[in-house]
């Protein structure tokens, strides 16, 4: 059996093919009980988020079950092939597996290390279990992804380090702080960059949150959804006392705070360490603030330049993360490789042996004054036969089946297409195949 992946995403997909293809998570059963309905598919997900959609199934004719997965993705959203082909990649086997494991573990995401992508992998798996679209094969493989990401996360820093410019602040004021509860931050300002920075603060510990904007009314409002003090922007110098952190961000054309008068604040706070973001272009700081003791300064090029050296040490540990996949790979596919040998090795057995009856029998027919001593001796003959006959072969598949490279699907379909055996039924599937692993 084969796992199939085909999709696209935001690396080969502009949001405008993404947004067409993409699966209502509210609907899915419909699309998921259509995808199991296809010839050459025997199990299937569907997983449909903002930068991808892809499908996992399994097949044992895996060239038919790409075909059908591209032709099903276009006609389910009106789509002609043409339209979506050559933003369509397709993976088999082992390539199948590391693509998952790679999403999974958000080395394949748009931010390297970002975590939304395991749930919403989590929230398609819940969709095909509920709907019954997953059997053996896609329950061991879903849960092993869900095994490798969280293995990635806990041996490599992978998600470590803010990669955004509203959390980098975060990150920066831990570093002045030590910690962020019982502190103050202002935000001078109320656009969407202020309400990103003051959600990620609260959310980090912030004690309390003074808003002041020169429309008082959106103030209150950004004020109401942090349980938070409103400030009249006429008002705001001289409540800056009251902040740890500022985070400005206003548009105004000129500076709203110069040296002398954050030198004459941090009097007033007793020296007290603040900490000054301003995210304004242009400026709302003067540059000469940062000079003053106890004050630390950072505009958006700052941080932005602690974003980007975050992102190369995420770089850094994919690597490791890229180490830890190649390993599981390994334990997943000499799982899955049981999945053929060791059915194949008992559909063997019992083709030979239905043999071995049937000429025994036809030949006792003939030879009606055997004694019991003697019909022994014809059983463990012919049984001894057909054990020699057999141990080449089943020696080969189990040393292929035991070996790191895999590789054991040829000597799989030759076996049973020279001894005509018929496909592994499910129960036979389930032969000793519990190694541990959730």
């Amino acid at each position: 059996m084969n796992i199939i992946v085909v999709g696209l995403s935001h690396k080969t997909a502009p949001v405008e093919i993404r947004e067409r293809v993409a699966f209502a998570p509210t609907a899915m059963e419909e699309p998921l009980q259509q995808l199991l309905g296809l010839s050459a598919i025997a199990e299937g997900i569907i997983v449909s988020t903002c930068n991808r959609v892809e499908f996992y199934a399994t097949s044992r004719d895996p060239d038919a079950a790409i075909s059908q997965l591209k032709r099903f993705m276009a006609s389910y959203h009106q789509l002609t092939p043409e339209e979506l082909e050559t933003h369509l990649y397709d993976y088999q086997g082992e390539e199948a597996i590391r693509h998952v494991f790679r999403v999974s573990a958000s080395l394949d995401s748009m931010v390297i290390g970002e975590p939304q992508i395991l749930g919403q992998i989590k929230t398609a798996y819940g969709y095909a279990t509920e709907f019954k679209t997953v059997g053996l094969i896609l329950n061991r493989f879903l849960h092993k992804a869900f095994s490798v990401a969280k293995r990635v996360r806990t041996e490599t820093n992978i998600a470590g380090n803010a990669v955004s410019v509203s959390f980098a602040a975060v990150e920066l004021a831990r570093k002045i702080f030590g910690q962020l509860e019982g502190k103050t931050v202002m935000l001078i300002g109320a656009g969407e960059m202020c309400e990103l920075a003051a959600r990620h603060f609260v959310n980090n510990g912030i004690s309390q949150v003074l808003v002041t904007n020169r429309t008082f009314a959106r103030a209150e409002k950004l004020a109401n959804e942090f349980t938070g003090l409103p400030i009249p922007f006429e008002d705001y110098i001289e409540q800056l006392y009251r902040a740890d952190i500022v985070l400005a961000s206003t548009g105004a054309p000129n500076f709203i705070l110069d040296r002398p008068q954050v030198e004459g604040i941090i009097k007033r706070r007793k020296h007290k360490p603040m900490f000054f973001i301003d995210i304004a272009v242009p400026r709302d700081i003067d540059p000469k603030v940062n000079d003053v003791d106890n004050v630390y300064l950072y505009d958006v090029d700052d941080l932005q330049g602690v974003v980007q050296a975050n992102l190369k040490e995420r770089q850094k540990e994919s690597r490791k993360a890229e180490a830890i996949i190649d390993q599981e790979i390994g334990t997943f596919h000499s799982w899955l490789a049981t999945l053929e040998v060791k059915p194949t090795i008992v559909s063997l057995r019992q083709k030979f042996e239905q043999i071995r009856r049937g000429e025994v029998e036809k030949s006792l027919k003939n030879l009606k004054d055997l004694d019991a001593k003697q019909l022994k001796s014809i059983e463990s003959l012919t049984s001894a036969i057909i054990n020699k006959i057999l141990h080449q072969p089943i020696s080969a598949l189990k040393q292929t089946n035991n070996s790191e490279e895999g590789g054991n699907d040829n000597y799989v379909d030759a076996v049973r297409t020279l001894f005509n055996l018929e496909p592994p039924r499910a129960e036979d599937e389930l032969i000793d195949l519990d190694d541990g692993d959730a």
